[in-house]
């Protein structure tokens, strides 16, 4: 797969007519976002929801969040609220998609890259089982870790709008030299901590995490069926007539 311009998501949401974009690219769009497939997904379900390009908000001021939260605060908090709630329902799809493609829903996670790699601003939205054969090395892996920091929470970042102004300020400046080194940090598992020398290492700790989950969740629901076929069963038998069943009073 060819690598995207680093200004591909721009072009998607300067679109007038975001159905226009092929079926492969777009998940779904609403009057104030579009949700396409992450080319390289780092986990089963990966997604961005990206803010349209709507007068008074202009490509540059959407560039990315750090651009974003440079302008009135009250404008850019609803660009984040309206962006989290188109997400929600992205959310709501992908666990009607999971229950239907493995019988049961895990986490997902909902945030921002505080570095982002591509321009335009975009929210992902990931499940946390981080398997992916596009999960390729340390900078994928930690920059999606919902614990070590460079992931930004969208509660967290809506908190912020509500925060007095000079932390406002510290935390709205989204600073490289204080995000970027996290990239670096050791591999840990962010579920039960367990530390990793190398990818490779931790990729199959998450795969036989995940595998393991699904193996529990098969047994759970195949254990929950037999339950109900059993009570079903039982309420025919209770229900069939009277002169249908065995008479087997002592008659002597």
């Amino acid at each position: 797969m060819p690598v995207p311009s680093l200004t591909v998501l721009r072009t998607y949401a300067l679109k007038a007519n975001p159905s226009e974009l092929p079926s492969s690219v777009l998940f779904s769009h609403t009057e104030t976002s579009l949700t396409i497939f992450d080319a390289f997904p780092k986990a089963i379900f990966h997604f961005l929801v990206l803010p349209r390009v709507i007068p008074p908000a202009t490509a540059s001021e959407l560039s990315s969040l750090r651009s974003l939260l440079k302008v009135e605060k009250e404008r850019a908090r609803g660009i984040v609220e309206t962006l989290g709630k188109d997400a929600e329902q992205v959310r709501g799809m992908v666990e009607e998609e999971m229950v239907k493609r493995y019988g049961f829903k895990w986490d997902i996670w909902v945030g921002f890259h505080s570095v982002p790699s591509m321009e335009h601003l975009h929210l992902h939205v990931i499940s946390s089982d981080l398997v992916s054969p596009r999960l390729k090395n340390k900078k994928h892996y930690n920059s999606f870790h919902p614990k070590l920091g460079f992931f930004l929470h969208l509660k967290d970042v809506l908190s912020w709008f509500d925060s007095d102004p000079s932390y406002y300020a510290m935390m709205s400046g989204l600073k490289k030299d204080q995000y970027e080194p996290l990239l670096k940090e050791s591999l840990v598992c962010w579920e039960c901590d367990k530390p990793f020398k190398n990818i490779p290492a931790l990729k199959t700790h998450l795969q036989e995490k995940w595998d393991g989950r699904v193996e529990r969740e098969k047994k759970r629901l195949d254990k929950k069926r037999t339950r109900v076929r059993e009570l079903e069963e039982a309420d025919e038998s209770s229900s069939e007539p009277l002169n249908k069943r065995v008479d087997t009073r002592d008659t002597s």
